[in-house]
């Protein structure tokens, strides 16, 4: 009976039985590595809430495909008996051992010449010291290992995609100094996304005395495929059986010391999370380095009888081109030329004589195609299935599979057609209600702390300059700033608990068919959610989509997504003018980005990104009960990143600005010295009147002398500050922005929060506050710009703020020009000044936009 049909004619819950992957390029060669091979059952597990991706299981993993996608891949319905079981891959792959020349010492030359700049390979080296490279799938565990075995505290997350660059440090264990260095986590190393390629150069280039490849011990047969990869690259390789204890909480059953003998690399079970079996690991790893480990030998892939013959055909070629400044195995670069990698190509292009090997490539790769009807690049991911299935066959026994896992139970709930996206909407609403109400009280802490510092300050230290600075510039300025960071600790804090329960990637899940309407990938909603913590890791991150289009797509709307460095303007102007309803009106501002960059997306796709699809095939991790250490140590790291800011940039700034408001000084032009002591006079005379004992009377007098003479010090200080250097710098933006209700102060803290836009607060705080009684207070900021009134042109005496400029304000703040940081992130990750400079021109013409609508409609509205 011919029961063929494609996977996305499948409904939740039925299985299918892989035949045949059609499609051809990067799609077609993704999901062969992620397991979507002949002969393997497939699960229906759920849609999304918009029916599309679709949720699968395949090789003890959560795979999710658009329905696109899976109309390419052909599968037939299992027997009921085949259906009862997952049976290994059947495929031509299997192992055998020979004495391979390259292979005898292979391991001690460290020469080499990488295609692209013909610079030998460098790795810095010390005696004693070994250089180790972890490397493995996203999300299995390889930065947890990292930071366990160097006492680093990098970034971690159950999602993949959160190293997203290299990262190094050193610790020793006995007599040896271990140099061990965090890759970008990857399914293989191919071509296929930057991170893979970033992966294979790093190896070949930097030659790692020892690599430690760290796998999923939950997820032996997918995992594995990145080894027989690295094996064949001709390195050192010590396998991390990393999770072991789920493997064993599952009931699987591993002969990991058979395992490692079959496959020629020693296998140590470890437990990133606790430190079980890193030591031992790092034991073994210098055992390798050293040769002492008798589990090495080498081990090859028997990829048939046809591919055989055209592998040994391209390796003769090679030996007679490149020769020894070949940087990589022949058979290694073979193999890669079989499998159609441009990269292997345009490096091989390079070399001297290597244009016979590229053209007899292509005459192999035809053969190979026309005698066995299949995609070459399918033919060697099949083989290399087939390999572990053989190994695993004699090694590993499975335990019981429930029908449902864990994580599927709970994702019925939270990835529910109908619930879906309400309880992804109610989780971000309750982080912004959170980032006021949780934060108040250690705010209102860190308020009186920095009052009482002022006031110390100002009662200890004579009148001058340097307590002016202190008090005025210092104060005012960092103090503005520092109060908010309870807020901004909590909304670090929110972001890591989505990370670490896997919630990150359902979001991606539930958001894709969304995103895609509009011409965006779902994996660039990982990046955007980032971008609400900060957004120079955010456009970093962007290195986990594989098309370039994609990402650089992604990076021009990251800057809308409301980075922490925005909250203290938002948090200021809500407390100011919308107390009644701070949560919702924080949330109203985050959606206003979220729109603006949903409508900027399409029209972009539409112009300058046309035709730039790429499939969407994610990984669902299980979820896991994040543990309160790691989440609070995320958000300490991230929060104490922030603080840094605050004492490099913000300071600085803060210093500049009071000094632009200090100088020149033209002394008393306004007479206000000779006024003040009128009025003290005038008082004085009142008070001397007044009968003795007369408490009450005097007490008014003096209330009111204070009052006259603080509106007189208030008159001083804006015509000191008109007229000083800042004074002129804000007189002179001011006419672009007074449309949109700003004055020449506001028009100042633009220009200084392009620096960094917390900068803007701790200006408003030396600008419109460094005369009042607490330096650095955000309720007595909060009552001044209440109070503000305008003090020349048409609107003299109106209030300089009010419910509708405070909204405008803070739409300009979301939209206008990224930080420095951020667009030098997007220059270094996009390769070019051009769209750093595009994203500069888009966001402040749409901040500009946004205000003067907000402005204007208000005030009819109003």
């Amino acid at each position: 009976m011919n029961n063929s049909m494609t996977l996305s004619e499948l409904y939740n819950g039925q299985k299918g039985i892989i035949r045949k992957v059609r499609g051809r390029g990067p799609f077609r060669k993704r999901i062969t590595e992620m397991g979507f091979i002949r002969g393997r059952i497939v699960t229906v597990i759920k849609n999304a809430p918009l029916k599309d991706p679709v949720e699968y299981r395949l090789m003890d993993s959560n795979i999710s495909l658009r329905r696109a996608e899976a109309r390419l891949i052909e599968v037939e319905l299992p027997h009921e008996s085949e259906a009862q079981q997952l049976p290994l891959h059947e495929t031509r792959g299997r192992c055998f051992d020979r004495d391979i020349p390259e292979h005898k010492g292979r391991h001690r030359r460290r020469g080499g010449v990488h295609g692209r700049t013909g610079e030998p390979a460098r790795t810095e080296k010390h005696p004693g010291s070994i250089s180790v490279a972890l490397v493995g799938n996203p999300n299995c565990g390889k930065t947890t290992i990292f930071n366990h075995a160097s006492g680093s505290r990098e970034r971690v997350g159950n999602y993949g995609g959160v190293t997203v660059e290299s990262r190094e440090a050193r610790f020793k264990q006995g007599d040896r100094t271990f140099i061990i260095t965090d890759l970008p986590g990857t399914y293989s190393i191919t071509e296929y996304s930057p991170e893979e390629l970033y992966v294979r150069r790093h190896i070949v280039e930097k030659r790692p005395d020892v690599v430690v490849n760290v796998v999923d011990s939950s997820n032996l047969e997918r995992n594995l495929y990145l080894t027989t990869q690295l094996l064949e690259m001709g390195v050192k390789v010590v396998v991390a059986l990393n999770m072991h204890d789920e493997m064993e909480h599952k009931g699987d059953i591993l002969d990991h010391g058979s395992l490692g003998k079959l496959m020629g690399i020693p296998f140590v079970p470890t437990v990133g999370r606790t430190g079980f079996g890193i030591d031992e690991l790092f034991k073994t790893v210098a055992a390798v380095h050293e040769n002492r480990d008798g589990t090495v030998r080498p081990v090859m892939i028997n990829y048939g009888t046809d591919t055989e013959k055209s592998i040994d055909t391209l390796q003769k070629l090679l030996a007679a081109g490149s020769g020894p400044d070949l940087p990589v195995p022949s058979r290694y670069a073979a193999i890669k030329l079989l499998e159609k990698d441009s990269d292997t190509v345009e490096l091989l292009s390079c070399g001297k004589n290597n244009a016979a090997v590229l053209q007899q490539a292509e005459r192999e790769i035809r053969a190979l195609e026309s005698e066995l009807k299949e995609d070459t690049g399918t033919l060697i991911s099949d083989a290399r299935y087939g390999f572990i299935a053989g190994a695993l066959r004699e090694t590993f026994r499975p335990g019981p599979r429930p029908k449902t896992t864990i994580s599927e139970q709970i994702d019925r709930i939270l990835t529910h057609q109908v619930l879906g996206f309400p309880i992804f909407l109610l989780f971000m609403w309750v982080t912004f209600q959170l980032t006021f109400t949780a934060g108040e009280y250690p705010m209102s802490w860190i308020e009186a702390g920095i009052s009482h510092i002022s006031r110390f300050i100002e009662s200890s230290m004579q009148p001058g300059l340097l307590r002016e600075l202190l008090t005025d510039g210092i104060i005012a300025g960092v103090g503005g700033v520092i109060v908010f960071i309870p807020s901004i600790l909590i909304l670090f804090f929110m972001i890591s608990l989505m990370e670490d329960t896997g919630y990150m990637a359902r979001a991606a899940f539930i958001m894709d068919r969304l995103m895609h309407a509009l011409g965006l990938h779902g994996k660039s909603f990982i990046p955007l959610i980032m971008g609400f913590g900060c957004n120079v890791p955010a456009i970093m991150a962007t290195r986990t989509l594989e098309s370039r289009k994609d990402r650089i797509l992604t990076m021009l709307i990251v800057p809308f997504m409301s980075c922490s460095a925005r909250l203290p303007v938002y948090v200021l102007f809500i407390s100011a003018f919308f107390p009644g309803h701070p949560g919702t009106v924080l949330f109203g501002i985050y959606l206003l980005g979220i729109a603006l960059a949903i409508l900027s997306a399409i029209v972009m796709k539409n112009t300058f990104f046309r035709n730039a699809e790429a499939p969407f095939v994610m990984e669902l991790p299980p979820y896991r009960l994040p543990r309160l250490k790691n989440t609070s140590r995320h958000m300490w790291d991230r929060g104490k990143e922030y603080m840094k800011k605050i004492g490099g940039v913000v300071l600085v700034a803060a210093v500049i600005i009071w000094a632009l408001g200090r100088f020149p000084d033209h002394g008393d032009a306004g007479g206000y010295g000779a006024r003040i002591s009128q009025t003290q006079k005038r008082y004085r005379a009142e008070i001397g009147s007044i009968k003795t004992g007369d408490r009450a009377a005097r007490a008014m007098i003096e209330k009111k002398m204070k009052a006259e003479m603080q509106v007189i010090e208030h008159q001083r200080e804006a015509e000191r500050l008109e007229q000083s250097y800042i004074g002129m710098i804000g007189k002179f933006i001011e006419p672009a922005l007074a449309p949109l209700g700003f004055d020449w102060r506001m028009s100042v803290s633009v220009i200084t929060g392009l620096a960094a836009k917390e900068i803007a607060v701790g200006t408003m705080g030396i600008l419109y506050h460094a005369d009042a009684v607490s330096p650095g207070s955000r309720d007595s900021l909060v009552s001044r710009i209440r109070e503000l009134r305008h003090t020349s042109g048409p609107r003299t005496g109106h209030p300089v703020f009010d419910p509708v400029t405070a909204l405008s304000f803070m739409a300009f703040m979301l939209l206008y020009v990224p930080c420095v940081a951020t667009l030098a992130t997007m220059r270094r990750e996009s390769g070019s000044w051009k769209w750093p400079l595009f994203s500069a021109f888009l966001t402040i013409s749409l901040a500009w936009t946004a205000a003067f609508l907000i402005r204007h409609i208000g005030r009819l509205v109003g």
